[in-house]
């Protein structure tokens, strides 16, 4: 393990799990060397949300084009790499083969080791990156379209679920309501801009408390909440203020997030506290995270927007830890959309 902490090791990393096709050079876990991503918004807007079909046919059509890209602006070739690594799972079955594949062929090819990356592992990895002294453990919020997680770091790679959503993921409600207002897809960056201009105080809309578990998420009910107003003002006549009813729907989500993951901080005894997925890049989420762990004396993490969406960047400071502990993956390697943390 000494030899190995000396040597550098130069991570090619390929992330498709949903609509971004991404690859990256990433450096001893924490240097970027180069991070490009195609994302696919602005086709899958026309159709309100992610088509996984077509999402698959343009991962198809960029994959090979990105990773030559990043390999040119880091200035490495082929040969230079250490392992590559790829996301697996969880995700969209048919984009995850895609990036899946193309790892396993390049392996072959060039005989480097094939690391698979669990996504989420990822996404908390991504604070690597942004905070060169960040160690384990730590207490992560994982909040984008398809997990509203709550992960204690006990180590690289190693992770405790304590909490979790029971139906919408946070990001899933940002895009459902923001279909609702009339705002389009994609919903959090739409709702967030807009909740500027809007009375969060102005609706009292609920916030869930799940029996069993004081650290889960729901956001079913609070969807259905907004629903509810919306056609109540229709009902009677009444105009709707879009920014009003963004901006209260953004602060009961974020009032839960930040109420579940700091008690979650300050009950197992940790003191520092990161955030992470697209959710994190949210303007008022960091703004009461910060306020918050400041007051309590708490070290807050949270990384630059690029890192908070879906980047191969993170897959690479991810997997370089899985590479120092000896794990490698064979050509079987599979996608697993389903994939639980931990697997």
């Amino acid at each position: 393990m000494e030899q190995l902490n000396k040597e550098e090791v130069v991570i090619l990393a390929i992330e498709t799990s949903c609509d971004e096709t991404a690859a990256s050079v990433v450096k001893n876990g924490r240097e970027v060397l180069s991070n490009v991503i195609f994302s696919q918004i602005d086709l899958h807007t026309r159709y309100g949300g992610v088509v996984p079909e077509i999402a698959s046919r343009k991962h198809i059509e960029k994959i090979n084009q990105v990773i030559e890209e990043a390999l040119e602006r880091s200035g490495k070739t082929l040969g230079d790499i250490t392992a590559v690594a790829v996301t697996y799972g969880p995700g969209l079955v048919g984009a995850l083969l895609v990036g899946v594949s193309e790892a396993k062929a390049i392996s072959f090819a060039t005989g480097k080791p094939l690391i698979g990356v669990h996504h989420i592992s990822g996404h908390i990895s991504a604070n690597y990156i942004e905070y060169p002294d960040l160690e384990p453990p730590f207490v992560c919020l994982v909040a984008s379209g398809g997990h509203s997680h709550l992960v204690i770091t006990e180590d690289y790679g190693r992770y405790r679920i304590v909490g979790r959503t029971r139906d919408d993921a946070a990001g899933e409600a940002f895009d459902k309501v923001a279909r609702a207002i009339g705002l389009g897809y994609p919903g959090g960056p739409k709702i967030d801009r807009i909740s500027a201009e809007g009375n969060p105080e102005a609706i009292h809309f609920p916030k869930a408390k799940i029996a069993g578990n004081e650290y889960d998420f729901s956001f079913s009910g609070l969807k259905s909440a907004v629903l509810n107003y919306l056609n109540s003002c229709s009902m009677k006549g009444e105009q709707i203020c879009q920014a009003d009813v963004a901006a209260s729907f953004q602060k009961a989500v974020v009032d839960v997030l930040v109420e579940h993951s700091l008690h979650a901080v300050r009950e197992y005894g940790y003191d520092k506290f990161a955030i992470a997925g697209g959710v994190a890049s949210n303007t008022s989420l960091r703004r009461e995270f910060e306020k918050e762990c400041e007051r309590l004396g708490i070290a807050f993490y949270h990384p630059s927007a690029v890192y908070c969406t879906d980047n191969a960047a993170m897959i690479g400071a991810a997997a370089y830890y899985e590479y120092k502990k000896g794990v490698r993956h064979g050509y079987d390697l599979n996608a697993v959309p389903d994939l639980k943390l931990g697997e």
